[in-house]
């Protein structure tokens, strides 16, 4: 599946279950790492889990199961998709984290609150 397109798919699949603040950034040209990255956060540790369930679930079999990292108890989850990241953090965790700080070269094509 072209990247754009899976992450496309999976800012959809977050939106459904309500993820919220989900951003998409194309790290194409600033990154070593990943063509595109989706950040959003969760208000607890279940919605955590739901949204990366939720996520997996949708996805499955049109592309291969994702390297994991992190567990919702721990306010993150990260799902490697090769072409495209996608980081699930608790407020707190964001907010520490400052994942579009870290990455302000790269253009957002979507960012919705």
């Amino acid at each position: 599946m072209e990247a754009l397109k899976l992450a496309r798919n999976i800012v959809t699949s977050l939106e459904d279950k309500k993820a919220e603040d989900i951003v998409l950034l194309d790290l194409q040209e600033t990154a070593p790492i990943g063509q595109f990255y989706v950040i959003c956060s969760a208000n607890n540790e279940r919605a955590l889990r739901t949204l990366a369930d939720a996520t997996m679930r949708d996805l499955k079999g049109t592309v291969a199961k994702p390297n994991l990292e992190g567990t919702a108890r721990e306010g993150w989850i990260l799902a490697d998709f090769g072409s495209v990241l996608v980081h699930i953090l608790s407020s707190q965790q964001r907010g520490y984290y400052q994942l579009e700080s870290l990455w302000d070269e790269a253009k957002v094509l979507l960012h919705m609150q």
